[in-house]
């Protein structure tokens, strides 16, 4: 039993070294046709496309932005149990454990050439690599067979087992050179973090003008810009695309006149302006982390809109990603005067980050990102609803979302107490493309209170708020609502994010000692 055992451990740790050539064939030979079409990318792509919203909605609530470093650490662990069991299936039945990984190869080719804009050799990264890695398999549990043969203990051979060893710890070697040589050869062809250290974009036409009054003093309040590397990410992409801007090209076509293709020099050429605007995703819960606010360099879509004019009878601007991720947005946000819908290529005196969508993306304000803030954005498709859906409308999601009125509180928080005595409850309120008119606190059920707000900056971004409170020992509920511009109060019933983004008032407990 005990040799049985021995021997099916050493059949699950070739598995999990064939594995890992699997894995590091299919990147080499990515880096060398095919930079994104290495198994784990498309894979997690795929997985992304296919999970049911209610649990993609559970993971941006559970792991927020580090939701793709969870999915690609549970495909890790996935590739390794798979792996392992193919190990063990070959040294039972020969090549059974090998038919498995070239049934996993064949599944990471279709997931592969399946995704939008995939390369003519998509395929052969998966495919090198499962036969890489089923050969490796069966030499390694053949190797194996020779040093534990079925017979008695007695008849194992010392050369066979010294073959074995020499040649699993050679795989394992080779597997690991090879893959570290493939991420290397990756970062070498993926200089576009050196290409936007060195872009210096042309100085705005105009700037956003930041009014007396419009940051409150108060210990714990959200800053009225959100620093970029504390601004919220959500998007479909498992791994940052690369986009180069001096290669860049913007398509506007569909329901037009007359098609454009416009560069980035074209972009900056038209003339940058700076904006404030504060944008929220649709996922973001009652009291949620997913919402920020930046100033924002950029040209406006409608002019990049007229270039190409838009024919009568469309009325969406389908929005489309490197990574195929589109947005439907309406036509008359997009060409309504009165409201910046941009092309942003900057955000807070810099380029857009990599992972903002660089070299560039669409920022709507009044709209949830999922059907306006198309990041590494690459074509515009005048169309209609009718003709088109977005990426999220067929996963149960509205093709319109106008962001709703909502309000915040920063602080005290639930998970510290703070001392009896003078203390500042405070947040943040927003109603983007309305604006705020108030904010009212509620302390343990009793009346509203009117809270001071901050000299608004604009209608596109949110506005603080606070309010002087003599905290007593003990614990209190705290609930916050805001009022627009327009008069509308915000809506107590908490409903959930699907289709459209949640409603409902703040409340939230606070320890005083």
């Amino acid at each position: 039993m005990r040799r049985r055992t021995a021997t099916y451990a050493w059949a699950a740790a070739a598995g999990a070294v064939s594995g890992g050539v699997f894995l590091a064939i299919a990147e080499l030979v990515a880096v060398l046709v095919a930079n994104d079409a290495g198994p784990v990318l498309a894979v997690g792509s795929f997985v992304i496309d296919i999970v049911p919203r209610p649990a993609k909605e559970l993971a941006i609530q559970l792991f927020g932005s580090n939701d793709k470093l969870f999915l690609l650490a549970s495909l890790g662990i996935a590739v390794l149990v798979g792996a392992i069991v193919a190990g063990i299936l070959e040294r039972l039945r020969r090549f059974a454990g090998a038919g498995l990984m070239l049934v996993a190869g064949v599944a990471a080719v279709a997931a592969t050439v399946t995704r939008t804009g995939a390369a003519t050799l998509a395929f052969l990264p998966s495919a090198l690599g499962a036969l890489a890695g089923a050969a490796s398999l069966v030499l390694l549990v053949d190797r194996l067979r020779a040093w534990r043969p079925a017979a008695a203990a007695e008849a194992r051979s010392p050369l066979g087992r010294r073959r074995f060893l020499v040649a699993l710890a050679a795989a394992a070697v080779g597997a690991a050179v090879v893959g570290a040589g493939s991420l290397l050869g990756s970062a070498a062809t993926s200089s576009i973090a050196a290409v936007r250290a060195a872009l210096r974009l042309p100085a705005p036409r105009s700037r956003v003008r930041i009014p007396d009054g419009a940051s409150l003093d108060v210990p714990g309040i959200s800053p009225l810009f959100t620093a970029n590397r504390d601004f919220y990410r959500v998007d479909t992409a498992l791994t940052v695309p690369s986009v180069d801007p001096g290669t860049w090209r913007l398509a506007i076509g569909g329901l037009v006149a007359e098609p454009v293709r416009l560069s980035f020099d074209d972009l900056l050429r038209m003339g940058l302006h700076e904006y404030s605007i504060t944008m929220t995703c649709v996922s973001n819960e009652v009291g949620g982390n997913l919402v920020g606010s930046a100033r924002w360099l950029g040209v406006p879509v409608r002019d990049v809109l007229a270039l190409a004019r838009p024919r009568r009878g469309a009325d969406m601007v389908l929005s489309r990603s490197v990574d195929g991720f589109t947005a439907s947005t309406p036509l008359e946000a997009l060409t309504d005067p009165g409201r910046d819908a941009i092309l942003a290529v900057g955000m807070n005196g810099e380029p857009l980050p990599l992972e903002h969508g660089f070299p560039v993306r669409m920022v709507v304000p009044g709209l949830y990102g999922y059907v306006s803030a198309t990041k590494w954005l690459t074509e515009l498709k005048v169309t209609t609803f009718a003709a088109d859906q977005a990426y999220w409308t067929p996963r149960g999601y509205s093709p319109k979302a106008p962001i709703k009125l909502s309000s915040r509180i920063d602080t005290p928080r639930i998970d510290r107490a703070v001392p009896a005595g003078p203390t500042t409850i405070a947040g943040v309120a927003w109603a983007q493309h309305t604006g705020v008119r108030s904010v009212e606190v509620r302390i343990d059920g009793g009346d509203w209170r009117p809270a001071r707000l901050s000299t608004p900056v604009n209608a596109d971004t949110w506005v603080q708020w606070s309010l002087p409170w003599e905290a007593t020992s003990g614990t209190h509920t705290l609930s916050v609502r805001a009022t627009d511009a327009a008069g509308r109060v915000q809506e107590e019933k908490r409903t959930p994010i699907a289709p459209d983004g949640s409603t409902g008032w703040q409340s939230t407990l606070v320890r005083v000692s």
